[in-house]
């Protein structure tokens, strides 16, 4: 599975959410299947976001998409953020 990870500092959580879920259509048009959003525990303002794409050609035409600084800048992104395209190497509950 090929994931985009994104680490960014938000102004307000609450502000930023609405605006990613509104930018979930850009993410499905590039093959998205699904994410999970993280919060550090002691900043609920620091987001870790792992969105998951069928391909690597579409994780990297999302990381690209030029909607994405506007959607960022709407959502209160207020550091730049860190993006890491990956393929999972393993995933194991306990």
């Amino acid at each position: 599975m090929t994931k985009v990870i994104v680490q960014h500092h938000v102004v307000d959580y609450d502000r930023w959410y609405p605006v990613f879920t509104e930018h979930e259509a850009v993410r499905r048009r590039h093959g998205a299947k699904g994410h999970v959003i993280n919060r550090e525990a002691t900043d609920p303002n620091s987001i870790v976001i792992e969105n998951e794409f069928a391909t690597i050609e579409g994780a990297r035409a999302f990381a690209q998409d030029p909607s994405l600084p506007e959607a960022m800048q709407r959502g209160g992104v207020d550091k730049a953020p860190q993006v890491w395209i990956v393929e999972e190497a393993e995933a194991k509950r306990y």
